[in-house]
């Protein structure tokens, strides 16, 4: 039995995103798999990284449970939008206070080398974005996919990443989003 963490980083309660966390829920447990879900907007953290990495910023609980569940996890699913080309501030808050040194990775001393610490573990990212897709990729060049899946995933040792972008979703027909609802429900029957 696959272990599948859903992380859902979306700060605003009743969005797409939600709808896109359930589909991808409906059909990992359709195919057996066993899932937890951290919802971001629901947890208390300071998304703060006040004290970076000289290590004396005490974790929240929440963390703490967090950490415990992405080490529990064969399979990472996130689930964001993209805003100002990456994703928002409460995501991103959450990977500089959880994905720390010691947990996600760990520096050799005296190299530029490091330990890739979250190995044995796949991912899949889910993005919505009101950017036409193709335009994000050709003139953006994907800097958000681009963090998200070598900056952070990989640089922790979490392969394969996959990618899939939903978009543009603020001119999409509820047809459109249906079909997108059924992808991703199919994305979680596959565990991929």
């Amino acid at each position: 039995m696959k272990k599948v963490l859903i992380i859902l980083g979306h700060p605003v309660k009743d969005t797409f995103s939600d709808s896109l966390r359930e589909a991808y829920k409906k059909g990992a447990i359709a195919s057996g798999a066993e899932i937890r879900e951290l919802v971001l907007r629901k947890l208390s953290f300071d998304i703060n990284f006040s004290q970076g990495y000289r290590g004396n910023q005490e974790l929240e609980p929440d963390l703490l449970h967090a950490q415990q569940e992405i080490a529990w996890a064969d399979h990472l699913v996130l689930i964001y939008p993209n805003w100002w080309s990456t994703f928002p501030a409460l995501l991103k808050g959450f990977i500089d206070r959880t994905f720390l040194p010691g947990f996600a990775f760990r520096y050799r001393k005296g190299s530029l080398l490091w330990d890739k610490l979250l190995t044995g573990r796949s991912a899949r990212i889910i993005v919505t974005m009101d950017t036409p897709p193709w335009y994000y990729w050709l003139v953006y060049r994907r800097p958000g996919h681009n963090a998200m899946k070598r900056g952070i995933l990989e640089f922790c040792g979490i392969k394969p990443v996959r990618i899939t972008t939903i978009g543009s979703l603020k001119i999409s027909s509820e047809t459109r989003r249906e079909a997108w609802i059924k992808k991703v429900e199919k994305l979680g029957r596959r565990l991929i």
